[in-house]
């Protein structure tokens, strides 16, 4: 390195430095034992490290206290999430203005974006993948969104164009026209395999859809959406097992509180019949404001029945129109 080599270093032995014996007549007093002295450095050390310990375990009791105070507060959590409403409305009002034929109607909009305003941020599970999609994460800001669809390739393009979308595919063993054997078949296994509370993953209905993400069946759901699958043939998969399953999510909660249960395209006939059946008009609610939307609040946790669906079982036969 420059510089370094003009520099001298001396090195100083101890046994070079010049000593005095100090002498009685000096008066002068000796030095103090080295013994002493470690002695009261050993105490000094001990009085700092138990002075950390104690201020540490202060801080520590401190930022627990306020974790607890902050874990027990839900309301404060679901406002610093919550959407604002301006960007709620905002996002509503483009959402409406689209004009395609592969849009849902604006009153049906609408009516789901009322549910969601007042519980959002939730946990919302939507069947069907559709162009409103990205709307729904985006009008639960701060929740949990999840999207069932029959197709895989076009759940894996809408997680493409949409990232951070959670989207998982579903295989549907059912039709349309099979609406009457499925129905006769869940009434026979109401008390058995098609019971209103169980754990779907172990199911064995014909209605139950039992291979979905094992994760999704612990999921206390605030919100389901029933938009898919396809329905509109007699060889269409059909929402049967949609809206049954559902059922069974909602009243399976392990929390007590109730689930919102929507259900588009209610003027079809197998959309109707099964939710009268699985989801009961003693739950129904009038004030969606349109008629391809149907609206019902189920009760889960404790309040749930698990004997039956509904208060007044209903065993006549439907027509089907397809």
């Amino acid at each position: 390195m420059k510089g370094l080599n003009n520099t001298r270093f001396i090195l100083l032995h101890p046994s070079s430095l010049p000593t005095t014996k100090p002498s009685a007549a000096s008066g002068a007093s000796p030095p103090p034992s080295p013994i002493i002295s470690s002695h009261h450095r050993l105490w000094l050390l001990l009085f700092l490290s138990l002075f950390t310990l104690a201020s540490l375990l202060t801080l520590l009791s401190t930022a627990s206290n306020h974790s607890q105070t902050l874990s027990f507060s839900p309301t404060l959590a679901t406002e610093a999430t919550r959407l604002p409403s301006h960007i709620f409305d905002t996002l509503l009002h483009y959402a409406a203005l689209v004009n395609s034929s592969t849009h849902m109607p604006e009153p049906d909009m609408l009516a789901i974006a009322a549910v969601l305003r007042r519980r959002a941020p939730c946990n919302m599970l939507v069947f069907g993948l559709g162009a409103e999609s990205p709307l729904w994460r985006a009008l639960n800001h701060g929740g949990r969104t999840v999207f069932l669809d029959e197709n895989s390739y076009y759940a894996e393009y809408m997680e493409g164009q949409h990232p951070g979308l959670e989207t998982y595919d579903v295989s549907y063993t059912t039709q349309v026209r099979d609406l009457h054997d499925l129905l006769a078949s869940a009434r026979e296994s109401r008390n058995s395999d098609c019971r209103p509370v169980q754990n779907l993953l172990f199911s064995e209905c014909r209605l139950a859809l039992n291979d979905l993400p094992n994760q999704l069946y612990d999921v206390n759901w605030d919100v389901i959406l029933v938009d898919g699958p396809r329905g509109y043939s007699s060889k269409s998969p059909g929402r049967m097992a949609a809206i049954f399953t559902a059922s069974v999510l909602a009243r399976s909660a392990k929390r007590d509180g109730t689930t919102d249960v929507m259900v588009h395209d209610y003027d079809r006939e197998v959309e109707r019949v099964c939710s009268e059946e699985f989801l009961c008009l003693e739950n129904f609610r009038e004030e969606t404001g349109t008629p391809y939307l149907a609206h019902y609040v189920i009760n889960g946790g404790n309040a749930a029945r698990g004997d039956t669906f509904c208060s007044n079982v209903k065993t006549e036969e439907v027509e089907v129109e397809v």
